[in-house]
């Protein structure tokens, strides 16, 4: 994989771990949202916060990612869903974890009124390998 950041000062610097663009070549993987559902034995996470669901959010991301040849380091974009934009902060404490700040991918994160199982994030990426 082939990775530029692209950033200008004529558009709105990021607010996270994000850069404001990747001009990407390679093979892409697209992976489907992620919840905070256990692998090992499918339960829903319901009743930890939004920092417990992120962390388990991530890993199976990460594990999905493997299973594709890649890391985070081969993420280019991803989208994240919240159903409380109030969460954010302690979304994006746990989401800097896996992306240095100055290589991380583009970003969007919405609030959404309801996700599936009503967990509080939901995470999908793209990445190029």
């Amino acid at each position: 994989m082939t990775n530029k950041i692209i950033r200008t000062s004529e558009a709105p610097s990021p607010v996270g771990p994000y850069n404001q663009a990747i001009a990407a070549s390679g093979q892409m993987v697209f992976v489907a949202g992620q919840i905070a559902i256990d692998p090992q034995n499918g339960s829903v996470l319901t009743n930890a916060d939004v920092a417990q669901q992120t962390e388990l959010v991530m890993a199976n991301l990460a594990a999905i990612l493997k299973a594709a040849g890649a890391t985070f380091q081969n993420v280019v974009k991803t989208t994240v869903f919240l159903a409380d934009m109030t969460d954010f902060a302690a979304m994006n404490a746990v989401y800097a974890k896996y992306f240095d700040e100055a290589t991380a991918p583009a970003r969007a994160c919405v609030e959404v009124s309801r996700l599936p199982k009503d967990v509080l994030v939901e995470i999908d990426c793209i990445a190029v390998i």
